[in-house]
């Protein structure tokens, strides 16, 4: 026995080192976690500003191959190779490039600013990303169910409820959407992921808007370009505190 405890004294200082690490291992990883957590709006930013400079690069291009093909036709015309109706559907070709290239060039101007304030926000803390586009998602459906349980607003807005509207019906389409991107309390998103939900609540904010608008009789413009929603949407990124607070004032008072 006298090796044996012998070889105990030699190794006392083992299990307090593996323990250590382990609280050490598990510190750290949660902290990552942690991080990881509040990167996630800044790393779908960067993704999304990646995709929207693609765009905008590819939609560019599309504009001077329009323009290029409307000088064609234009130049045919005058030789009598191309009549007046060519000449005008290469011109309405054009616009649509050029108000598609116009857009995408928006868009990068916007995810730029959802850069700048996915940055501020990593930097200075505050409410997770995650945590701020469900309160944003809860934000919605409460608005939504106001129109489904107060028999005031369901008399006055039946068309809230009624799908064979078209804006009623692309609502409800968005808010499956949103239902089937948000993640479970368990799952570890990545910022794909993370990019896909945000920008299906950022879908179902403007359906519900339009859908809103319509049933109460004003005019809507569903056209409105995705840049000009991205950019009313950084009130909200720059108010999110503010949004997760009514969100649980709101739980607590139902």
């Amino acid at each position: 026995m006298e090796p044996i405890w012998a070889a105990l004294t030699e190794l006392w200082w083992i299990p307090p080192v593996v323990v250590s690490g382990g609280a050490t291992g598990y510190l750290v990883k949660r902290r990552r976690s942690s991080m990881n957590g509040r990167r996630l709006g800044y790393d779908a930013a960067r993704l999304e500003l990646r995709q929207a400079q693609r765009d905008a690069r590819a939609a560019a291009d599309m504009a001077r191959i329009a323009r290029a093909e409307a000088a064609r036709v234009a130049a045919d015309r005058t030789a009598s190779r191309a009549d007046a109706e060519a000449v005008a559907s290469a011109r309405r070709a054009l616009r649509e490039a050029q108000r598609a290239a116009r857009a995408a060039a928006a868009q990068v101007k916007a995810s730029r600013v959802r850069l700048s304030i996915e940055r501020s926000a990593l930097s200075s803390g505050g409410t997770p990303p995650l945590e701020r586009t469900r309160a944003r998602h809860d934000a919605v459906l409460a608005r939504w169910m106001e129109y489904e349980t107060d028999p005031a607003r369901v008399i006055a807005y039946p068309q809230m409820s009624d799908g064979r509207r078209p804006a009623t019906a692309a609502f409800l389409d968005a808010l499956q959407r949103a239902r089937d991107a948000r993640p479970s309390a368990e799952h570890r998103m990545t910022a794909e992921e993370f990019s896909a939900y945000r920008r299906a609540v950022d879908d179902l904010e403007r359906a519900f808007e339009i859908a809103e608008r319509a049933a109460r009789g004003q005019a809507v413009q569903p056209e409105l370009p995705d840049a000009l929603w991205d950019a009313a949407r950084t009130v909200v990124l720059r108010t999110s505190d503010s949004m997760v607070a009514w969100t649980q004032r709101w739980r607590r008072e139902r």
